[in-house]
């Protein structure tokens, strides 16, 4: 492999790309119906995904090109095997580890993350109400998720809780969820309902930015605080004031925040995303096991990063399913 001496993963807009999420397994204890089709996905065999080994040996190359930040994702990446081993692997790295989960097997991870420095976790809660959390997910696992939540904040964890908001789903609970960070020291994150191949997505039954933040204005009024945001940040970030906790609102599609994006992504498959919404890859996985050396398909796949939303550019483009349909579902990409 080609020795590497600085941070070389620019593309050709400028933008520097120090962020990247591996997905460790498109296997999930849940079944939410905006990341995985109702008919689930087809189930491959092992040795088409990544093996320990092979996670370890990429992030080490990407980590070499000016990687700082590895969160791992899935699927439910808890629901492998070798997680533990895989998380212990990571944390040798000069990084700032960190995972999204659905929370369900967090309570057995507790000991690894803290040996590991891991301190940042992402839980996924669409609902503080059990029967609608229970429909959403098509499975029954509200009270472990909400009792492991407990868990991590009690533990001193950094905890997003990351919410997809939906028109008549979950936007009545807008306001609960804040009301969460009265006495939490939890950060609520408004996800925008995003297209994946699947997901029946259309526009309508998304909420914009300006439409959480009216909802949100009209009932917390002057109490809503602005927080600056930090570099790179795919959020925008408030507080009530008086609250332990903050909220956000990450609006991929009525507000995209490609300007100054760092992130990657790597599918469990090794297939390299240089945009979530791409409809390419770059086989990163068959080219390690051929020995050929995977450096130089990072760096064209970099280079080669559309300006905005995997060349989506206007919101007739994003709105037309022959080109967001073009991309996997969410849960064969990594949350």
């Amino acid at each position: 492999m080609n020795t590497i001496t600085n941070n070389i993963l620019a593309d050709q807009f400028g933008r520097v790309h120090d962020y990247l999420r591996i997905s460790l397994t498109e296997r999930c204890n849940l079944r939410c119906f905006y990341c995985m089709p109702e008919e689930g996905i087809a189930l491959r065999p092992r040795s088409q995904f990544m093996a320990k080994n092979e996670v370890i040996e990429i992030a080490k190359i990407f980590v070499a090109l000016g990687i700082k930040k590895i969160r791992l994702t899935g699927g439910e990446p808890l629901v492998r095997n070798d997680a533990k081993e895989i998380i212990e692997e990571l944390s040798k790295l000069p990084i700032e580890l960190a995972i999204t989960t659905n929370g369900i097997l967090v309570d057995k991870f507790i000991d690894t993350f803290k040996a590991c420095n891991l301190n940042s976790v992402n839980v996924s809660l669409d609902s503080l109400q059990e029967k609608k959390m229970n429909a959403i997910s098509r499975r029954n696992y509200f009270s472990t998720i909400i009792a492991n939540i407990h868990t991590l904040l009690k533990e001193n964890f950094h905890v997003k809780l990351n919410a997809v908001i939906m028109r008549g789903v979950n936007d009545d609970e807008i306001t609960d969820f804040i009301e969460f960070t009265r006495e939490n020291n939890a950060h609520f994150r408004f996800i925008e309902f995003m297209p994946f191949n699947g997901n029946k997505w259309d526009r309508s039954k998304g909420l914009s930015y300006k439409e959480i933040m009216t909802i949100v204005n009209g009932h917390f009024g002057e109490k809503v605080l602005k927080i600056e945001d930090k570099k790179n940040d795919t959020a925008k970030n408030y507080q009530i004031q008086g609250y332990k906790g903050t909220f956000a609102i990450i609006s991929s599609v009525t507000n995209p925040f490609c300007d100054n994006c760092n992130r990657l992504r790597l599918t469990a498959d090794g297939r390299m995303k240089n945009c979530l919404f791409s409809g390419t890859e770059t086989n990163l996985l068959t080219a390690l096991r051929m020995n050929k050396d995977i450096l130089p398909l990072i760096l064209e796949s970099v280079w080669n990063k559309k300006e905005k939303r995997g060349g989506m550019v206007t919101a007739e483009d994003f709105s037309n399913p022959l080109l967001n349909q073009k991309n996997r579902s969410m849960i064969a990409i990594g949350g």
